[in-house]
């Protein structure tokens, strides 16, 4: 909970000082060795009138509000920032995944409904729960599509990547769904003899997993009170883990709430590459969308600031030559490296899945 003074209290409330409550808000104490990742605020107060989704326009002596503040582990961040930074990129910020997730897979209307979102991803499973607009619980579960390709490895005595694309291939998350007589010949390894593998036992140790990850799913749930029917948009899977066969049933049986599968094809143009609209890129889309929108946000911080301190274009005489203002100059600048930005991420990502689809041939041959 956070709460600031206004200095003029006749004057509406405007957007710098909503940024300055957020901003107060990185200053909360939290445990040695964290460090925050994002404030994202929940429902507004000014005076005493609640619950308000945009104070924007409202006057009065008090603004207030309720904040989900996002942290994580500095080393954890650290090493993101390395791993970035050796690409020959600059990081601007972090985004948690399940929030770069939503911003591809949902819109407006599932925020309002109610909505989780379970991104399903190598490492781990992240969930974020929005319901009537406001983003109420977030969570990283510790387990994700690289635990089940290892619970096959054990259970089944194959290799890591034998285990990987069995589970690709023919994995399914209801073991019920699998044919009894139904097996996989896997080749031996110098000389030893083929071992076949039953549909039916992948299937088992797929959907124990899978539950597993569904109970703390459940959990979560039950913590902020939405375990019921309160989410009427029910749960979208996205993520590489999405993909597995009959995922959607053992969701609703786990949870009891609908699930579908959460494509990130809402903001592509018409003309993108078919390859993206599969659920593993949404967390990529999404932090593509996220940096517009920081973009998009400061420019128009910028705007509003010049027009607050009186900043007017000059009075250009006849015959005379001005040179631009340096905020002019800024925007132009800042436009034009947006533009050969983008126009690199979509070369980039071109080239991308036309060696993914080179590979793909190369494997089929």
């Amino acid at each position: 909970r956070g709460d600031i003074v206004r200095k003029s209290t006749d004057d509406e409330i405007k957007q710098y000082e909503i940024d300055q409550l957020i901003e107060d808000q990185y200053k909360t104490y939290i445990p040695a060795g964290d460090q925050i990742i994002d404030v994202i605020p929940q429902e507004f107060t000014v005076d005493n009138f609640q619950n308000i989704a945009d104070p924007i326009g409202y006057t009065g002596v008090k603004i207030g509000a309720n904040f989900h503040i996002i942290t994580g582990d500095k080393n954890a961040i650290r090493n993101i920032n390395r791993s970035v930074v050796k690409t020959g990129l600059k990081v601007k910020d972090l985004v948690l995944q399940p929030l770069a997730s939503s911003a591809a897979v949902m819109s407006e209307e599932d925020i309002e409904a109610g909505i989780a979102i379970l991104d399903i991803g190598g490492g781990t499973t992240d969930l974020a729960v929005f319901y009537e607009g406001i983003l109420k619980h977030t969570a990283v579960i510790p387990f994700g599509g690289e635990n089940i390709t290892n619970d096959i490895k054990v259970g089944l005595g194959v290799m890591r990547t034998q285990a990987e694309q069995m589970k690709i291939q023919f994995g399914s998350a209801l073991a019920d769904e699998a044919h009894n007589n139904a097996f996989i010949k896997i080749p031996g390894l110098r000389g030893m003899p083929s071992k076949d593998i039953s549909v039916k036992n992948l299937a088992g140790i797929i959907q124990a997993r899978m539950s597993e990850i569904l109970a703390f799913v459940t959990f979560h749930l039950k913590q902020v009170g939405l375990d019921n029917k309160m989410l009427n948009g029910g749960i979208v899977l996205t993520g590489g883990g999405a993909q597995l066969k009959h995922l959607i049933q053992l969701t609703e049986y786990a949870t009891g709430l609908n699930a579908r599968i959460g494509y990130p094809n809402e903001h592509l143009a018409a003309n993108h590459f078919p390859g993206l609209e599969k659920p593993m890129y949404a967390t990529c889309i999404g932090l593509i969308l996220k940096g517009y929108s920081v973009y998009e946000n400061n420019m128009n911080r910028l705007y509003s600031e010049q027009k607050r301190s009186g900043i007017k274009e000059p009075i250009k005489q006849e015959g005379e030559v001005i040179d631009p203002q340096p905020e002019v100059v800024s925007e132009i600048k800042r436009r034009k490296n947006l533009a050969d930005f983008m126009n690199k991420i979509k070369h980039g990502l071109i080239d991308l899945f036309n060696e993914d689809v080179d590979q793909s041939l190369e494997r089929t041959k």
